[in-house]
């Protein structure tokens, strides 16, 4: 891997535990210095690589570089000089410099510390994806501008509001204790799916999916299963294995979705053999570690209906237990966008004719999925209502690649007519 191709992937696989564990080390209020400091060693690394060469070992070299630039910087810093020295020297009065450990040990914990301080209840829920894009993924500004169909200026608005209010709440940068970790999941948890989502249902208007968004959102899920250590709270929790699986189910038809021009393919036409059966098995093993004498949570009912997308067959089974699932996830987690999804899964148990009233109730006429399905809904039986609806939908489109799928459901019903 050459020297252009290398930085970029280094850049999204590292910036965020090299910032949480100089923000673990000297303070959540110092997030902006951390961040400089951390886009300063990668412009460093362009420039001296590009000299020099790639070092045999690059990740190492990072750090290095990172913890140096951090030591520097803060010795002629003035909150280092006024506040972290003098601190440093009470505790610890032989101590020159401070020390930082970037142990792996270390980057997990600090991780899952700037996870849950991102996730922290004071701030907005779009301003904590728009912290946790920024922090915890490495994404640029304009990527999250993009990713959350928004300009720079709202997002930078946010970015400030949210870190100026870790600092008026003195936010620390440390795992709360059982009781504030269960007060706190939840909010870490819609987060992530929140993340997840925006890649799996892209709005940008060039792409319908985002992989790197769901990749991200899978990585920090995995994290917080990943993490034990004695004497510390262990976050195994239903909601997370039940998320995680959710995440792989969906995850595993990735390839399958877009084919090789970008364009979008949907569910019924998708080439099972392109579904990553790997991820499916992971789906497999993370739901049945879910599984308990807990009642089901709305990722449990999730990942139980994307289980069953992983069985291509259209089978009455299939979409008889799917209904069943939406039913109960109507009653614990109402959306109106779950009761979209009920009617196409009671069209397939039910017939088109049954579920149009069903679709109909839901009055949602600026919804791009609303129109799309009565627009199946009424394909073979009315053919100008299925277009009209249609015509609707493209107006309402986000993406190129729905709306070539949509311009040829319009013409698919103008040559039935």
């Amino acid at each position: 891997m050459d020297q252009q191709q290398l930085i970029p992937q280094l850049y999204r696989q590292e910036y965020s535990r090299m910032v949480s564990l100089l923000c673990s080390r000297f303070g959540l209020d110092q997030m902006d210095a951390a961040e400089d400091i951390v886009s300063e060693t990668f412009l460093s690394a362009a420039e001296t690589w590009g000299l020099k060469g790639i070092p045999a070992s690059p990740v190492a070299w990072l750090y290095k570089v990172a913890k140096n630039n951090a030591l520097n910087s803060l010795k002629h810093d003035r909150i280092f000089r006024e506040r972290v020295s003098g601190k440093l020297m009470q505790s610890h009065p032989s101590c020159i410099e401070p020390t930082l450990d970037f142990s792996l040990q270390n980057i997990t914990d600090s991780q899952l510390q700037m996870l849950f301080a991102v996730c922290h209840p004071a701030i907005p829920v779009e301003a904590q994806v728009s912290l946790a894009l920024r922090v915890l993924c490495g994404f640029s500004i304009d990527e999250i501008a993009t990713a959350l169909l928004t300009n720079k200026a709202t997002i930078n608005k946010r970015l400030h509001r949210a870190k100026e209010k870790l600092r008026s709440e003195n936010v620390q940068l440390s795992l709360p204790g059982d009781a504030g970790i269960d007060a706190r999941l939840d909010a870490v948890l819609i987060t992530l799916y929140l993340l997840f989502n925006e890649g799996y249902y892209s709005a940008s208007t060039d792409h319908v999916l985002r992989k790197d968004l769901c990749v991200e959102a899978i990585r920090l899920v995995y994290l917080l299963t990943e993490y034990r250590q004695p004497g510390k709270t262990s976050f195994v929790r239903h909601d997370i294995y039940s998320l995680l699986a959710l995440m792989c189910f969906q995850a595993s038809r990735f390839d399958a979705r877009i084919n090789d021009a970008g364009d979008l393919i949907l569910y019924d036409q998708q080439d099972s053999s392109r579904w990553d059966q790997e991820l499916i098995n992971k789906g497999n093993y993370f739901f049945v570690e879910a599984c308990g004498p807990h009642p089901p949570s709305r990722y449990h009912l999730e990942a139980a209906i994307a289980w069953w997308h992983t069985h291509q067959k259209d089978s009455q089974e299939k979409w008889e237990n799917i209904l069943l699932l939406y039913n109960r996830l109507l009653i614990i987690s109402y959306s109106p966008i779950v009761a979209l999804n009920r009617a196409f899964a009671f069209a397939k148990v039910y017939g088109k004719e049954k579920a149009i009233p069903e679709a109909e109730e839901l009055s949602l006429h600026d919804n791009l999925f609303y129109h799309s399905l009565l627009g199946e809904l009424y394909t073979g039986s009315d053919n100008q209502k299925a277009i009209g609806h249609f015509e609707r939908a493209l107006a309402l489109a986000g993406t190129d690649p729905e709306k070539v799928i949509i311009r040829d459901k319009i013409s698919a019903c103008r040559r039935s007519n």
